[in-house]
């Protein structure tokens, strides 16, 4: 199994940055990508940025050029520093896990932008 656990959501004001973070524990020795996705309330759950085993990264076009994936794979940690946060931005953010064996998610953070 993975676990993973999400930290780093909160209240900002627009145009200001967070970083979440996502540590991964148990069987992360498999992993083919993880990521963060988002769901803003009424709508779907939508994929926000994924950083994939080889060190490849996507992002949705919303967000390209304002938020950067990375990772540690030393803490077997990804993180989401997001800046110029726009209030379209508010969501609970998901932490995702991918392996041969299946996908995880985290609980979620919440994030709130004002306006």
């Amino acid at each position: 199994q993975v676990q993973l656990v999400e930290s780093g959501g909160g209240l900002v004001q627009a145009g200001g940055s967070l970083r979440l973070s996502c540590a991964a524990s148990g069987r992360t020795f498999s992993t083919y990508a993880m990521g963060w996705y988002r769901q803003a309330p009424g709508k779907q759950r939508e994929l926000v940025a994924a950083i994939h085993s080889g060190g490849s990264t996507n992002y949705a076009d919303s967000v390209k050029g304002r938020f950067t994936i990375s990772r540690d794979n030393a803490k077997n940690t990804v993180y989401l520093q997001m800046n110029s946060l726009k209030p379209e931005d508010t969501a609970v953010y998901y932490c995702h896990h991918e392996d041969a064996y299946g996908s995880t998610w985290g609980k979620g953070t919440l994030v709130t932008v004002s306006s």
